[in-house]
């Protein structure tokens, strides 16, 4: 196994998870194509928050942060509500 491709691999692995999480998501919009909304159980956005935020750890132990949740806290955007 090369360099590239030792350092290359953690990586990858963790991507598969965004597209796992991206082919989810375009599963339901195919499945609610009819409709302007997309609707989401509680325990599917509980899912996809969840793989978000083991993404963002690891990211964050490969950048050498520790825990790149806490600042992304931080800095989180104020959440306003969809215009209608």
């Amino acid at each position: 196994m090369s360099l590239d491709s030792r350092t290359s691999q953690p990586l990858l692995r963790q991507v598969s998870h965004l597209k796992v999480l991206s082919r989810l998501l375009g599963h339901e919009l195919n499945v609610q194509s009819n409709s302007r909304t997309v609707t989401l159980s509680r325990e599917e956005v509980l899912e996809v928050q969840t793989t978000l935020d083991l993404f963002i750890e690891e990211a964050g132990r490969r950048l050498g942060q520790g825990s790149l949740s806490d600042s992304v806290r931080m800095t989180e955007p104020t959440v306003v509500s969809a215009r209608n």
